[in-house]
């Protein structure tokens, strides 16, 4: 039987996210929902007509859900689902703004999941994205490896970029890294970042590396005030599917995730943003690398950022 990954709400970020997971051609099914009557299946009619075109065969099956379960059942038996559901940020909005508002939407998604797929491993993007991750693991209460966050592909990918338009080399040339919390507390890892195997610190002066972090950190913020209408969504569903890839192919791919912290660095009880090898179990371990003091220091107050957060998500 091949696999199955579904994608939970069919806005800009889920529908890129289903058409790139369609495009690899690895899965049999790719099921997209929506609350939004007929949205979900016309992408997928649509996305169908694109196989001849692109060369896959993966089927692409579209379901409107209901706030009261209903429309689920097409979920049933996914090995990966990617939770995209909740409202994007607006011009002016932080990612916490949208706390309340989307933890009553996840929760109810990850009730459902826990029913329909019951094995599955679920990656959470819905924002904030720290805290919606802690929720869907409490809502599932599948084992803390089995659902995890994306934030850090998507952030080292934006430091990624910025590095190469920078010093003008390409983007494969580089190697960044970003650890951390998805926002305000983001631990961009300078002294991991290399082009063409140099330290980075070597290439650029410190104020101006500083200045990258910075326009990382900002990076969704900047597309939101461009685009004016809605969130980012190219770079993190390349992001989103990057990850459900690793599961599906039980790669052990080492990436940055939003994963459950236990001991490491330090730091304990908390989802955090840290390198991670992931499998078809999910999460199989984390990945602990050699960090600065003042790295270390930077994830430290991030944890507590975020467990602050994420203590306030269990009622919500």
């Amino acid at each position: 039987m091949g696999k199955k990954v579904t994608v939970v709400g069919a806005g800009f970020y889920g529908s890129t996210t289903a058409q790139r997971l369609a495009e690899y051609d690895i899965f049999e099914t790719v099921v997209l929902t929506d609350i939004l009557e007929g949205r979900p299946a016309g992408l997928a009619l649509d996305l169908n007509q694109s196989r001849a075109v692109e060369g896959f065969e993966t089927k692409v099956v579209g379901a409107t859900t209901g706030t009261d379960g209903s429309g689920y059942e097409a979920i049933e038996g996914s090995d990966v689902v990617v939770v995209t559901a909740g409202f994007p940020r607006k011009p002016g909005m932080s990612r916490m703004d949208l706390l309340e508002v989307n933890a009553k939407i996840v929760r109810q998604v990850a009730e459902n999941i826990a029913k329909y797929a019951p094995n599955a491993v679920v990656i959470v993007v819905s924002n904030p994205v720290d805290e919606m991750t802690a929720l869907a693991q409490i809502a599932t209460q599948f084992p803390k490896n089995r659902v995890f966050g994306q934030a850090g592909v998507l952030d080292t990918a934006r430091f990624t970029n910025f590095i190469a338009e920078t010093l003008a080399v390409p983007v494969k040339s580089v190697e960044a890294l970003t650890l951390g919390s998805h926002g305000d507390t983001m631990v961009p890892v300078p002294s991991k970042c290399k082009v063409n195997g140099k330290p980075l610190s070597d290439l650029m002066p410190a104020d101006k590396i500083e200045e990258l972090v910075v326009k990382t950190r900002n990076g969704g913020a900047e597309v939101n005030n461009l685009l004016k209408t809605g969130s980012a969504f190219y770079a993190p569903s390349a992001a989103a599917a990057r990850m459900a890839k690793a599961v599906a192919e039980d790669s052990g791919a080492v990436m940055p995730v939003c994963a459950w912290v236990d001991g490491e660095y330090g730091i304990s009880g908390v989802y955090l943003g840290v390198l991670a090898e992931i499998g078809a179990t999910g999460l199989k371990k984390i990945v602990e690398t050699d960090l600065t003091d003042t790295e270390v220091a930077g994830l430290k107050e991030a944890a507590e950022a975020v467990r602050a957060k994420q203590a306030d998500v269990a009622n919500l």
